[in-house]
């Protein structure tokens, strides 16, 4: 099974090229990127044994204003003045995807994370699913959850910032 990582690199080292299809073999594992003619990525990838399939879209694709329309209600939540006061030090936890972003591995279970938590580069911080695909998301930077900034069952982008850290 690839990791969300390898798969990110992948689409980011197709993306840099005029590659239009690529496939990679690993293990038990394949994916293949294929370049749609609008510029849009395809990635696929089997999950035991059932093909699953993701889009990484261009900075064309007019979702992202309805999908970030209720990051207000979750920017009110997290504390202001820890905002303000270190914002030179704060990093951003971007979508690797298109998704649907879940705080919780389950209905029922705790939130990944919540502001004040800290966090190192492995912390699983989210899940995007995608495709019936669930990603678990890391942190991919050490510090601490300042703002959570999409909520809980939203849609979000490719690169659209999901978390806010301060980083020491």
């Amino acid at each position: 099974m690839f990791k969300l990582q390898e798969m990110r690199e992948l689409i980011r080292l197709i993306d840099k090229y005029t590659i239009n299809e690529f496939t990679y073999e690993k293990d038990d594992s394949k994916i293949k990127i294929k370049k749609t003619a609008t510029g849009t990525a395809q990635v696929e990838a089997p999950v035991i044994e059932a093909a699953a399939q993701a889009t990484a879209p261009t900075p064309a694709a007019t979702p992202a204003p309805a999908a970030q329309a209720p990051t207000p209600a979750a920017k009110e939540e997290a504390p202001v003045s820890e905002t303000t006061e270190a914002s030179e030090d704060l990093e951003e936890v971007l979508s690797p995807m298109v998704g649907t972003f879940y705080q919780k591995p389950s209905p029922e279970s705790d939130p990944y994370v919540a502001v004040g938590d800290k966090v190192s580069e492995d912390t699983i911080v989210c899940i995007v699913e995608a495709m019936k695909l669930f990603n678990e998301i890391e942190a991919e930077l050490n510090g601490e959850i300042v703002e959570i900034l999409v909520n809980d069952g939203d849609l979000v982008e490719y690169g659209q910032p999901l978390f806010k850290v301060k980083t020491k």
